[in-house]
Formats: C-alpha cells, structure tokens, sequence
C-alpha cells in the first residue's frame, strides 16, 4: 500500500487548557499519512488519479486554523475525521499532533499525539 506523507506542518494555534495558552498561542507540529494505493491507480502521470497533498495541506491549515479545544487529543481527532471525510479514497489515515510548550516542570522536546483511521488503526 503506497503512502503520501506530509511531514512536520508547523501552525500556530490557540489551544489549550490555560488562558496563556488561548491568549497568547503556541507552535503545535502535525504530520499526516495517507494510506493510498498508488502501485495500482498512479499509472500515468494525473494528478487526477492521486490524492493532492497540496490540497491536503491547505484543508488541515485551515481546519487548525479556525477551531481551538482546550485538547490537543480532540484537534487530533477532529482534524483527522475532517480528512477522512474529504479523502474517502484515503484507506487510511494517521495523523500526529506534537506541542511544545506545555506547561509540565521537566525536561522534555515535546508532548504528541497520534490517531489513526480506517486501515491505519
């Protein structure tokens, strides 16, 4: 099964649990893989037969864009039914949200999540 991948979408966001983090906002990492079978429908250079990631791209900045939750785990499991729903041939779908700036005491690069839908669970 091909895959198209979109890796480290950087956006900054206003979501969160504490006020700082919807006044000010923050920087939240995504990357999406989309389950694709390329071996059998790319056979002659159309974008038509392919699923557009620029498209992909614009539909997961403007979803990011325009809605914040206090969870990273409901951005992540919203955004990824937004997709599922505009790319049904997607048979798949994973999607990995990371946040930075958490307000945890300790050392550490980043909290992520990751869902999974269809033949990516």
């Amino acid at each position: 099964m091909g895959k198209i991948r979109i890796n480290n979408m950087q956006f900054h966001t206003y979501n969160g649990v504490f006020p700082e983090e919807k006044k000010l906002g923050q920087r939240l990492e995504m990357d999406v893989e989309l389950n694709y079978p390329i071996e059998t429908k790319v056979h002659d250079d159309d974008l038509t037969t392919t699923i557009h990631y620029g498209h992909v791209y614009d539909d997961i900045e403007s979803f990011v864009s325009n809605h914040s939750y206090d969870l990273i785990e409901s951005l992540a499991n919203n955004t990824l039914t937004m997709l599922q729903e505009k790319y049904p041939e997607a048979t798949g779908v994973t999607l990995r949200v990371r946040k930075y700036s958490v307000p945890i005491a300790g050392i550490f690069d980043n909290v992520e999540i990751e869902v999974a839908g269809g033949d990516a669970q």
